[in-house]
């Protein structure tokens, strides 16, 4: 017994030919709608995929070679796959509905056991490009999930150093070709060593989960992204952000973990992080670079640790 899914639309204006098709079809336990014009089996296209069609040549308002052209010009769920019907066989003819987007030709009268075998063949194509797209939407999850494994830090769930290089590249170019603002936050944990020593790595690597966590707290989701530099150390990329507007963010960021307590074998501890901020806006020299933004940014973050930690340090220039 075919498949449910593929149901039938007969576009016949000949009554007879058209119920005795989707009686004899029904029967099969093929899901048959049959209408009497072109136009009616373009209109119920347009609400309800089917993956066959039988049309006939000769009908009012829309010949079927015009339905087949219009099915082959629009994009449907999966593949259309059409019976053209006519009593005209001469190899012009033939060339003529397979040329406008016919699969298959049967001249009228018709052989009901051919129809029939000629709707087995249509079912093997259209299992056969029901099974490719599966592969297909398959192989492109794949794809996608690693895409986002090969920019994403596997502990933190940050993107990682390498992806954040290629998207301040970008955000770069676009600031400069724009006249934007963008602002490059570069921050680290206080005296993380000491939690590792203390409570051992695993807790260490559990405070950096709870670290990146807070940052994503706080942070515009759709518009700003958190990447682990490197150990401790994570940036928080700011596109179409002041430098100001970013320090505003970051002591955000600080006051936030300073608050947030982060509980390792039954202890209830505090950290703490030292943020620095440098960026590029309209009128600083458009020859500034990516390592130059990092640099600045670094060097206002080690600052901040010399001058006590939990802290932000940055300015416009450097």
């Amino acid at each position: 017994m075919p498949q449910k899914a593929f149901s039938i639309l007969i576009a016949d204006d000949d009554i007879i030919t058209q119920k005795m098709i989707q009686k004899m079809f029904t029967r099969k336990g093929y899901q048959v709608l049959s209408v009497g014009d072109g136009a009616e089996a373009w209109n119920m296209l347009q609400k309800r995929y089917f993956p066959i069609v039988i049309t006939d040549w000769h009908m009012p308002k829309m010949s079927g070679i015009e339905l087949c052209q219009k099915i082959r010009e629009t994009t449907f769920p999966g593949y259309v796959f059409t019976i053209l019907l006519t009593s005209r066989d001469s190899k012009a003819d033939i060339i003529e509905g397979l040329e406008a987007g016919a699969d298959d030709y049967l001249t009228k009268p018709l052989d009901y056991h051919e129809l029939t075998a000629r709707l087995k063949a249509a079912e093997r194509i259209l299992t056969l490009e029901r099974s490719l797209k599966e592969s297909n939407d398959s192989l492109k999850k794949a794809l996608e999930e690693i895409k986002v494994l090969s920019i994403t830090d596997p502990l933190t769930g940050a993107f990682n150093r390498r992806y954040m290089l290629e998207y301040m590249e970008i955000e770069l170019k676009r600031s400069k070709r724009y006249n934007h603002s963008f602002s490059f936050i570069m921050c680290d944990l206080d005296h993380f060593k000491s939690i590792n020593d203390t409570y051992g790595h695993d807790a260490g690597d559990q405070v950096l989960i709870e670290f990146v966590k807070s940052l994503k707290e706080v942070i515009r989701n759709e518009l700003d992204l958190v990447f682990r530099y490197g150990g401790e150390e994570f940036a928080v990329v700011l596109p179409v952000t002041k430098i100001a507007e970013a320090k505003i963010l970051a002591e955000r960021l600080r006051s936030h973990i300073e608050k947030k307590k982060i509980t390792l074998k039954k202890n209830m501890i505090q950290v703490t992080a030292s943020f620095g901020i440098y960026g590029y806006e309209p009128g600083m020299s458009r020859d500034i670079t990516i390592k130059t933004i990092i640099n600045a940014a670094d060097t206002f973050m080690y600052r901040a640790k010399s001058r006590g930690r939990n802290r932000v340090e940055g300015e416009r220039d450097i």
